[in-house]
């Protein structure tokens, strides 16, 4: 299997960690794609850009999309030593809370820069 993983490359954590990650030995083939300026690509590939933003995205070669959690989950799992994570990430429950933790901190890291959607980051607006 491949794996196409979509990534936020104006984040400074999330460059920082797919750094870390491009290191795993992952069992199945792993490819990096930053989503800055990308809108057309992530269109063509049936994701909303806007979405793309708020939530990791991963994409296998069958052409199914996981977003989220989902997403993290399904990495761990590409990992023999995390794997097991990668499940416990899925169990009902365990898996909203994460999902909410991580929208949570993704809007919080955001608004922080000045990149949530809708949100006036020029002088002229403040």
């Amino acid at each position: 299997m491949q794996i196409r993983v979509f990534y936020d490359g104006l984040c400074p954590l999330c460059v920082k960690e797919v750094a870390r990650w491009k290191n795993a030995r992952f069992t199945s083939e792993v490819e990096w794609f930053d989503i800055t300026g990308q809108e057309k690509a992530l269109e063509a590939w049936g994701i909303d850009p806007h979405k793309a933003l708020l939530e990791l995205h991963t994409m296998t070669d069958d052409g199914r999309v996981y977003t989220s959690i989902d997403s993290y989950s399904l990495l761990l799992k590409q990992l023999p030593a995390w794997t097991w994570l990668g499940r416990v990430m899925s169990l009902p429950g365990l898996k909203q809370f994460l999902k909410w933790t991580y929208d949570w901190m993704t809007r919080v890291r955001l608004k922080k820069e000045g990149r949530w959607p809708g949100q006036c980051n020029t002088k002229q607006c403040k």
